[in-house]
């Protein structure tokens, strides 16, 4: 079948990786598919439908995100504050240079339907579970549990940010980076038996 065809679906998404950098979020499916060189219906039967692309396109790009933050994190001989400026910095870089493929994923398939919304949440929670294994493998004193509540607060935070600094360009990148490295550094170093005990 040929919606099985790996070639076929990864020419089938580079094709819609093109318009969608070159024609913005609000790129259709139809200037997809003429990319593409297919109809629509062939579009969708390689992907199920339009959420089935949109979760295609999704899991690839946010395997370049892991793949692009994993080392930056993961730098040897770096302090914590270096491998976090790192990673942050590699995110914005990452966001600003694909701003429309960005806004595309994380604004508009959230918002076409509710299956789709739930898809891009499952994505979005993936990333936070992996930067958790990643927090837990460079922390060895640090809770799994913990280390996973870190994966996730810092991909909230940081993509929250992002999307701010995105809307105000006359921000400088510098600022913002360090301010969310500053609350990175401050949660990994305050242990759950510090934070509770009483002031």
């Amino acid at each position: 079948m040929s919606g099985r065809d790996p070639e076929r679906r990864r020419a089938l998404l580079d094709a819609a990786d093109r318009v969608i950098r070159r024609e913005g979020p609000e790129a259709s499916m139809a200037a997809i598919a003429a990319e593409a060189g297919v109809t629509k219906p062939i579009l969708y039967r390689h992907f199920g439908d339009k959420s089935g692309l949109y979760q295609a396109l999704a899991g690839r790009h946010v395997r370049s995100v892991v793949g692009l933050l994993r080392p930056e994190f993961d730098r040897a001989g770096a302090d914590l504050r270096g491998r976090a400026r790192s990673a942050v910095t590699a995110y914005l870089d990452m966001i600003s240079a694909n701003l429309n493929l960005y806004r595309f994923l994380f604004h508009r398939a959230g918002a076409e339907d509710s299956r789709t919304h739930s898809q891009m949440t499952a994505v979005v929670r993936g990333l936070g579970e992996e930067i958790g294994r990643v927090i837990a493998a460079e922390s060895d004193d640090l809770d799994p549990v913990r280390a996973q509540v870190l994966g996730h607060a810092f991909v909230g935070m940081v993509q929250a940010t992002g999307d701010w600094w995105l809307e105000h360009p006359e921000v400088d990148r510098t600022e913002v980076v360090e301010g969310l490295v500053s609350v990175i550094v401050a949660a990994m170093s305050v242990t759950p038996a510090s934070a509770a005990r009483p002031r």
